[in-house]
Order: C-alpha cells, then structure tokens, then sequence
C-alpha cells in the first residue's frame, strides 16, 4: 500500500485538478478511500447498471461522504446489441465530456484484471481524440485481487454484492457474465467479443 500512497502524493502534488473514475468495484472503492476526497469522483451512469451497483454506490457515498457526479449521455440511442458503438456512446464520450476540467486523471486500473492491462504503468500522459491531455494515475497498478479485497475488510469497507455471487469484473448488466473457472477477471465482459469498452484505449499515450 505504501507504493499506491507515494504514486497518489506524487500525482497531487503536481497541482491542479484531480479526479477518479469510480465504478463501484472494488479497486475502485480502495482507491476512493485511499484518496480521502482530494479528487472528484466520476461515476458513468449508462442506463443499464445492475440495481445493486446503483444502490451500493449510493452506500459507499454515505458511507464515505462524498458527493459522487454522474456523467450520462444526453440522449443514448444505441443498445448493448452493438458493444463498440453502446460503450462509445455511453461511456466514452461523456468521459470526455467529464474531464475537461481536469489535470490528473486517477483510475483503479490493475496488471492483473486482464491480458490487455498486463503492461499497464502506474503514471502515463494521455490525450483523448478531442484534443484533451491527461496525467493519468494507477496507483493500484500492481496490487492482486486479494490484495484489493483484503484492504476493504481491513477498512471496514462494504464489498458490492455481486462478487458473492461469482462475479469478478461488472459492467453494464446486458454485457457481464461470471467468468468461467481459471479465466482472468474480465472474461465475463461483453461474451467474450471485446476486453475493454474503449474508456482505457480510445487515448493516445504519450509518455
């Protein structure tokens, strides 16, 4: 933990706004907590959240105090039919639309969630198609499942409901699946078509 703490000092201290992505798992929740509301917490809402993510959210914001912003597309037309275009839509652009205010862009993002986050770095400087540069921070790069879960029971924190049920990454609910037995994280996502919904590969990375 000592690590994740350095890599949060060292982004803040840089000045300027911050704020972190928070999709109520786990990770995310840690990483809430680890940054005691130095930065604004951006929650996607697409419409098509499991009703447990919504009321947990709205659990942990009691819980933790904070005022959580939700970012939703004015009018979403496209459906879940079409993954690429729906998280585009839905997720995506009204990312974009949520961070242009901001300097440092924290996430939950792990090595460990998937094959396509294996080589992921714990600072990196990002810029979206719309012009939009980004200090973004991960400062749970390296941290394991295990690792996440346990500093919430050490915390006190509540855990979302849905892992009891075998669920390991959640998304939208049209698009999440328990993961078959030894497969990595994110492999209940999307029915296995896709690994990520575009919010962590529609940037450049510059540095």
């Amino acid at each position: 933990m000592r690590q994740a703490v350095e890599i949060i000092e060292r982004a803040l201290a840089q000045g300027g706004r911050a704020c972190v992505t928070c999709s109520f798992q786990a990770e995310d929740v840690a990483l809430v907590h680890l940054l005691r509301g130095r930065a604004d917490v951006l929650f996607l809402e697409t419409g098509y959240h499991f009703p447990e993510v919504l009321a947990y959210r709205d659990q942990i914001a009691a819980l933790f105090g904070i005022k959580v912003v939700n970012l939703q597309a004015p009018s979403p037309t496209l459906h879940p039919d079409t993954p690429a275009e729906c998280c585009h839509q839905r997720k995506v652009e009204p990312l974009m639309a949520g961070l242009k205010d901001y300097n440092v862009w924290f996430t939950g993002l792990r090595r460990e969630q998937s094959p396509s986050r294996a080589n992921l770095q714990p600072e990196e400087q990002h810029r979206f198609p719309n012009g939009l540069a980004l200090h973004k921070v991960s400062p749970l790069f390296d941290w394991t499942w295990v690792e996440v879960h346990s500093y919430l029971a050490a915390n006190d924190i509540p855990e979302l409901p849905l892992y009891a049920q075998g669920y390991t990454s959640i998304g939208c609910a049209p698009c999440t699946a328990k993961p078959d037995p030894g497969e990595h994280e994110r492999s209940g996502r999307w029915g296995g078509r896709k690994l990520e919904c575009g919010l962590h590969t529609v940037t450049v990375k510059e540095s």
